[in-house]
């Protein structure tokens, strides 16, 4: 399976933002952001022409490594949302936020959305009581997403029973901490996705 493997924090300066991509550590002094907050590279200082379609390509890599997708399979949910009736930039953000990795990362599951990645694929999550290991798989309206009871006693999954609640809980998903169990009743609507992104560059960028 293709993903990358470079350094996370070269992708957070290159965005010139913290993209939240390494956990604990981005909160902490040594996010090198906060050391060299300018992109990585011998011209990384230097002054860039902020043209119109340098814009629109910036905000699409920032959504790519923000939710961790490759070129092929983003562009793949860009076609997807552009045939759905509704706002394109909008059902493109609900179909990378409903992503199960996702998921795992916003209830607080994992601190990092890679770390979630890697909890789906070493099978630790059931969904409606079936085992997915799937990062990608779309959780639906009314299911019911958990660690399998085998695994809740794993030192991840104590940590996040116990620093439950620290973070911020989107409104379309009930956390059950004490069970491990996340119950989604909705997807999410644009006003309730916080990710950083203007989603309707990426659209002007795909219709060109």
């Amino acid at each position: 399976m293709a993903r990358y493997t470079g350094a996370d924090c070269r992708r957070c300066r290159r965005e010139k933002m913290k993209l939240f991509l390494k956990g604990s550590k981005c909160e902490s002094p040594k996010c090198p952001i906060e050391v060299r907050p300018y992109p990585p590279g011998q011209h990384g200082r230097g002054r860039t022409k902020d043209s119109e379609y340098l814009l629109q390509l910036r905000e699409k890599q920032k959504a790519k490594r923000i939710y961790g997708v490759l070129e092929k399979q983003f562009g793949g949910y860009y076609v997807e949302a552009n045939r759905k009736q509704g706002k394109t930039g909008d059902i493109l953000l609900q179909i990378l936020e409903s992503r199960l990795d996702n998921v795992i990362y916003r209830a607080g599951f994992s601190k990092s959305r890679d770390m979630a990645r890697q909890v789906v694929r070493h099978g630790h999550v059931l969904v409606n009581g079936v085992k997915v290991d799937i990062p990608s798989y779309r959780v639906s309206e009314n299911d019911i997403v958990e660690i399998r009871e085998k695994s809740r006693e794993l030192t991840p999954f104590v940590v996040a029973r116990a620093e439950a609640g620290s973070r911020g809980i989107p409104a379309w998903l009930e956390v059950l901490s004490s069970q491990m169990r996340i119950l989604v009743h909705a997807l999410p609507a644009r006003q309730v996705i916080d990710t950083p992104v203007q989603e309707q560059l990426i659209v002007e960028l795909y219709s060109k």
